[in-house]
């Protein structure tokens, strides 16, 4: 049966051999045995969960996050032949009925989802009748609310192993400490714990922490002298454009990042960083997952992240070639304060809490008693506007509240894009100035779908740019076009954040936020930050090893390439030369005679080892000063002891 494994990956992959842990992932998933794998970014997580999906009858349930990596891996794996299909918010009704009936049928080998998709009536009667092989959990630290980026969705997944009874799950992370990696099995229902882990150390990947009051100067001289393409992370989205701005005045081809820009724009930056056209990307912590761009030689953090996981997750996107590569922290004296502030905008006091879920019910105008089961999108600037929040702290609140099971709050809805027709139809004959191409996505438009002239229709710029032979850029652009002429209204992909109301509301003295969603989770926040900000600041110990102990790995060696390293190594040279200056010294005034310090500057040591040198003498009594002079202290002193 292992040939079996090296066939498919040799077949669909072109790998000849199995990396790291891989094989004994496959192997354990294959006896249906609840599996685990710790694989540190680059490591190869997808091969971990396709090629079992392929060796085993039935379909594979992929639970990830990240819609536009599971885009990318659908069509990955659908040019290599593999029968692949997801689910996610933004398909229509249809669309996902259509999907879930070819996975009934066996038409599909991995299906990927989105965790809030597992409880709704749908997915959860198709998946009754389909033949599962095993679920993987991707993400799974997100399970477990001791992680760094917990998601509540997530918890459907045990109701989801209920559904299915014997089938084996596969959980997969790039990031996890001790006390996470017992939470996900734990959460998971795990028969028996049984966890694969490949060492988090990178060897070729050089960690430095700057510390500097000119964070723009560094970056910019780090960029300067080290060629290759980078990553810059900043810590919010107009960062990200001041500091793409300040490096192309500088002669550093650079673009920005963030998830408030539309897909079109995101979809074009990324792939002019990732086809080279442009070096540097500015970004925020939404880019970067499932990015394979494997010659990242350098990632700048601009700001320390809020957990030591999320800064190992970023920071490791260097390098993935194996070649020499740098991931550097810049440090200044406000990021220890702008921290722990963080910590409390993301925890604010529990009277506040409750001041926000009383607005929520004023914004949509929901009674006391009502409310159950009702959803709406949800307008962040609009509703801090009306009641004077400061976003980033009613978004925390709103998180307890989900949390507590009050509501349900996404700030990442996925919205397909729309369009509709503000032209009769008899008028698109009449239009006379449009270009070839307009017309083109006009016609492709009214092929594809109906009613276009009613009200608006949720479309895919993939298939227009199928049909037209253009690019999905082009076709966004075109539109835009059109939208501007009044021929149609269209309204592009947006990720929309979107609110539940889980349970009627209360009276908001009411509201219960208990320990396990409010302390609990505070402190172990608190102490995240703390190793955050110990990690910065201990120049003392390896970097790497800073990193690996955090992540409960122990190493007998020093990297060799962090900041710590080099310094260390420094001194230790530093500290032979001037025990081979100390030598000299002494034979030079072994002659008894009484010596002026010109004398000494045929020594072969910089000003500074001679200066260390002779204090160290001085202090040591080898030797004296008079008037001027240098003389040994004592005439038999003809050799330094050592």
């Amino acid at each position: 049966m292992a040939d079996k494994y090296s066939e498919i990956l040799k077949r669909y992959w072109g790998y000849d051999c199995f990396r790291g842990i891989q094989r004994e992932i496959i192997e354990s998933i294959c006896r249906g045995d609840d599996t685990l794998g710790l694989m540190p970014t680059g490591g190869g997580k997808s091969i971990a969960f396709q090629v079992p999906a392929l060796a085993m009858d039935g379909a594979c349930i992929v639970v990830t996050p990240l819609i536009a990596l599971m885009k990318d891996q659908v069509d990955n794996l659908r040019r290599r032949g593999v029968r692949a299909a997801a689910i996610y918010s933004g398909m229509t009704h249809s669309e996902i009925i259509t999907t879930l009936e070819n996975a009934v049928f066996g038409a599909v080998k991995i299906l990927y989802v989105s965790p809030e998709r597992l409880s709704t009536d749908l997915f959860q009667a198709k998946l009754r009748h389909t033949k599962v092989s095993f679920i993987c959990v991707d993400e799974a630290h997100c399970i477990s609310q001791w992680g760094y980026d917990f998601r509540p969705s997530y918890l459907r997944i045990a109701q989801i192993r209920r559904l299915l009874p014997g089938k084996p799950v596969l959980a997969l992370t790039a990031t996890a400490t001790g006390e996470v990696v017992a939470d996900i099995q734990k959460r998971l229902g795990f028969r028996r714990e049984n966890v694969f882990k490949m060492s988090f150390e990178r060897k070729n990947l050089a960690y430095v922490v700057r510390y500097t009051e000119d964070k723009m100067s560094e970056m910019i001289h780090i960029l300067s002298a080290v060629e290759g393409c980078a990553i810059v992370y900043a810590r919010n989205r107009n960062h990200t454009k001041d500091v793409s701005k300040v490096l192309c005045n500088n002669g550093i081809d650079a673009t920005y990042y963030h998830a408030g820009l539309e897909d079109a724009v995101k979809d074009r930056r990324q792939k002019e960083w990732q086809t080279g056209k442009v070096r540097v990307i500015v970004a925020t912590n939404a880019f970067g997952m499932g990015i394979d761009k494997p010659d990242v030689r350098t990632v700048i953090h601009m700001d320390c992240p809020d957990s030591i996981e999320a800064y190992f997750q970023e920071a490791g996107r260097a390098g993935r070639d194996g070649k020499k590569a740098y991931a550097v922290l810049l440090y200044d004296k406000y990021d220890t304060n702008r921290l722990k502030t963080s910590l409390c905008v993301s925890f604010p006091e529990k009277e506040y809490v409750r001041q926000v879920y009383d607005h929520i019910a004023y914004f949509y105008q929901i009674g006391v008693g009502s409310g159950a089961g009702l959803s709406f999108e949800f307008n962040m600037d609009k509703f801090c506007r009306i009641y004077r929040h400061f976003q980033t702290r009613a978004e925390s609140a709103l998180k307890i509240l989900t949390r507590a099971g009050y509501i349900e709050y996404r700030d990442n809805e996925d919205h397909k894009s729309r369009v509709m027709f503000i032209l009769e139809r008899d008028g698109l004959y009449r239009l006379k100035n449009n270009t070839v191409e307009e017309d083109s996505v006009i016609e492709a438009l009214l092929r594809n779908y109906t009613g276009l002239f009613v009200e608006y229709q949720l479309i895919e710029e993939a298939v227009l740019a199928m049909n037209t032979g253009m690019s999905q850029n082009e076709i966004y652009n075109i539109l835009k076009g059109l939208n501007r002429k009044h021929i149609i209204r269209y309204v592009p992909r947006s990720t929309t954040p979107t609110l539940r109301y889980t349970q009627n509301r209360e009276d908001s003295q009411y509201i219960h936020i208990g320990r396990e969603v409010y302390e609990d989770l505070k402190a172990a926040a608190g102490r995240r930050i703390e190793a955050v900000i110990s990690y910065a600041e201990n120049d003392t110990v390896c970097r790497s090893s800073q990193l690996l102990e955090y992540f409960g790995e122990e190493t007998a060696h020093s990297c060799g390439l962090c900041d710590v390293c080099l310094a260390e190594t420094g001194k230790e040279q530093d500290v032979r030369k001037i025990s081979e200056a100390k030598e000299q010294i002494i034979r030079i005034l072994g002659d008894g005679k009484r010596h002026v310090a010109s004398d000494l500057e045929i020594m072969s040591f910089s000003n500074a080892v001679c200066d260390a040198a002779l204090d160290e003498l001085l202090n040591e009594n080898f030797i004296k000063t008079d008037n001027g002079f240098i003389m040994l202290s004592h005439t038999d002193n003809k050799r330094l002891e050592r």
